[in-house]
């Protein structure tokens, strides 16, 4: 697999936006000069999620990209401080957003560091709804510990919070749910307690199924599993599966294929299933773009070829889907009107418009073919002829 040089990423900061962030490890924190992390990341060509992980102690990434960010902050004089508890006093006019931080296994992979744009981009979203209507936002990134605490500095400082996929147990729902007002970003909308924004996962999986079955001719799949237990993978995987079942293919999706929606998760799937020394699937459709990264990478480290003996799909459309060799076919999803869309619903039920836990929203998506399914080695017509019979 080819992965062209990392271009710096440049983060606009949204015009009278200000943004906290928090940690599981560390108090609210804000700057004591001007600077903030959009400022940060920006002079630094790195992603304010992978600031927020540089200030929050996390060891797994290139010694390099954590000297450029504090470079960045000895430029800017970024000086985290604790000033930010004054604002859990008097009428806030703050929204919390919580993600769960993404730690790389392996600090040499940096493909996980571009994964960090989803968080990214949907915060940044998020960050212009809220500044619209008055709102600062508090960000939140909670890890495998102390994920009580962080909650509890969310409860104290705000008047309502988003929640990201898989960031806490959808047991304590509820209980969050009942001290605050609470959004779910991702999840299957069956909660009672709290409103869900979601992507559509079913209607795109199940056209993936029906171009890879009749345009390219497979039959013989296997489902890369991000966790088993999130609700977006989870729902990609039934649809997928059921489709393909309907046109006569087979999927392998035993416990074997769960890539923890990583880079180096995925890898480790593939190192595994090739130890069974059976053949591998004429295909292999993941629930992340990360994860095929990982599933091109594992495979054309062994001698594979994508997409002539190995076909590789993803979903989301991240940056990166778009540089690797070859380029992945993928489902993009709308990572910023996510993050406005969870704002502006959440602003309509602190402002008592709506009541906390009042259906859900699904945003729409879309099938984008690439090389990696093998759609170059397809001829236009008869591309064409499947894109008219869909209609």
């Amino acid at each position: 697999m080819a992965i062209e040089e990392k271009s710096r990423v440049s983060f606009e900061r949204p015009n009278s936006v200000k943004s906290t962030r928090v940690s599981s490890n560390q108090p609210i924190m804000t700057t004591s000069s001007n600077a903030t992390i959009y400022d940060v990341a920006s002079r630094a060509g790195v992603s304010i999620a992978t600031v927020s992980r540089v200030l929050n102690g996390y060891s797994q990434m290139k010694p390099a990209t954590r000297d450029l960010v504090l470079s960045a902050m000895r430029d800017l004089r970024f000086v985290p401080n604790n000033s930010a508890r004054g604002l859990s006093s008097g009428t806030k006019m703050i929204l919390g957003m919580v993600f769960l931080h993404s730690e790389a296994v392996d600090p040499d992979l940096e493909v996980e560091e571009d994964t960090l744009l989803f968080t990214d981009a949907v915060i940044r979203g998020a960050e212009e709804a809220a500044s619209k209507s008055g709102y600062s936002l508090l960000l939140g990134g909670i890890g495998k510990q102390r994920q009580t605490e962080t909650l509890d500095r969310m409860y104290s400082n705000c008047d309502g919070v988003v929640l990201l996929d898989r960031t806490i147990p959808d047991r304590q729902v509820p209980t969050i749910a009942k001290r605050l007002p609470t959004v779910l970003l991702a999840g299957n909308g069956k909660s009672r307690s709290a409103t869900t924004i979601r992507v559509d996962n079913e209607e795109p999986m199940k056209q993936l199924a029906r171009h890879l079955t009749s345009v390219h001719g497979y039959s013989d799949f296997a489902f890369m599993a991000g966790i088993r237990t999130s609700p977006d993978s989870t729902a990609r995987e039934s649809s997928f599966r059921d489709e393909v079942e309907a046109l006569g293919g087979r999927v392998e999706t035993d416990s074997l294929w769960e890539s923890n929606y990583t880079t180096s998760g995925a890898i480790a799937v593939i190192e595994e299933r090739l130890k069974l020394e059976r053949s591998m699937p004429q295909a292999i459709v993941c629930a992340n773009d990360q994860s095929a990264v990982g599933v091109i990478y594992a495979l054309e480290h062994h001698g594979f070829k994508v997409p002539q003996d190995v076909a590789v799909t993803g979903f989301d459309d991240i940056s990166l889907s778009r540089r690797i060799t070859p380029s992945l076919t993928t489902v993009r999803q709308p990572f910023q009107d996510l993050g406005s869309v969870a704002v502006e619903a959440l602003i309509r039920i602190c402002q008592g418009e709506v009541k906390s836990g009042a259906g859900s929203k699904v945003l729409p998506t879309e099938v984008i073919y690439r090389s990696s399914c093998g759609c170059e080695g397809v001829s236009e017509s008869r591309v064409e002829k499947f894109m008219r019979g869909r209609g």
